[in-house]
């Protein structure tokens, strides 16, 4: 592992809540970091308090709606041009099970279920177009925040067009985060980049959770954070974490022929 003075590391979900901390605290430890978000006015108040904090802080911003595929390419695009020297990626962004819109069903630009689109499509498409990078930069590291709330993948019915509910929407592409951390550390292996999923912390206090919180935010932003520099940690590669300790996830997460059918669809759907 480099010297955090040395590391590019882009981190998406940056504006708010646990990506706002984490970015936050990768700056004060000396990181280039890249914080994406989709309002620019959040993006230059979350700059500007981090240099109030840190001012000597690297930072760069990168506006971009993950409920689009075609924003989410225009995002990797930039990134690629600008940082060849990236050596890290944070999947953060996410919405919760009620939050945007409420409870009723929704989909993204693309036709696809919001939450599977937002939460695990974009984050697919965004890690497999800075691969080339990643690579060329290792040893680079992917780091998904995932969480412990997880359902399994109904393959004829991934969309929720029949028995929706936010709860389940927002499982499911829980898991299937974790899917493609598994397949991507098998087929990373030997390159010098690994693949990690997280659950940071249980109801932290941010605006995707509704209930009260159990967790305080420092304690997601210590787990995700290790993740990312932890030289203990730079040869480990597809596993899922609770917090500081290795966790074992649903057991679709490790079926060879599930992941295979969320590898094609994924595919199918983002076009890479």
């Amino acid at each position: 592992m480099r010297p955090m003075e040395q590391r590019t590391i882009l981190v998406t979900g940056a504006t708010d809540g646990l990506g706002r901390a984490l970015a936050a605290d990768l700056a004060e430890r000396g990181a280039t970091v890249l914080l994406h978000g989709r309002d620019d006015e959040r993006g230059r108040a979350t700059m500007a308090e981090i240099r109030a904090r840190v001012p000597e802080a690297r930072l760069h911003w990168y506006r971009a709606d993950l409920a689009s595929l075609a924003e989410v390419r225009e995002l990797a695009a930039a990134v690629a041009a600008a940082h060849g020297g990236l050596d890290t990626l944070v999947n953060n962004a996410g919405i919760g099970a009620t939050v945007p819109g409420g409870p009723a069903r929704q989909e993204s630009a693309d036709g696809h279920e919001l939450r599977f689109a937002v939460n695990y499509l974009s984050g697919y498409l965004l890690t497999r177009l800075l691969l080339p990078v990643l690579k060329a930069a290792a040893p680079a590291m992917i780091v998904n925040v995932s969480s412990l709330g997880q359902s399994p993948i109904d393959f004829d019915d991934v969309m929720l067009l029949k028995g929706y509910s936010g709860g389940r929407a927002y499982t499911q592409s829980k898991l299937a985060q974790i899917m493609f951390t598994v397949d991507l550390a098998e087929e990373l292996a030997g390159t010098g980049v690994t693949a990690n999923a997280l659950h940071p912390a249980t109801y932290m206090p941010t605006k995707m959770v509704t209930a009260a919180p159990l967790s305080e935010l420092r304690e997601g932003v210590e787990a995700t954070s290790r993740l990312v520099t932890d030289p203990e940690l730079d040869e480990v590669s597809g596993r899922f974490y609770d917090g500081l300790r290795p966790a074992r996830a649903l057991e679709q997460a490790y079926d060879p022929e599930a992941r295979a059918r969320l590898r094609a669809l994924s595919r199918e759907l983002t076009g890479c």
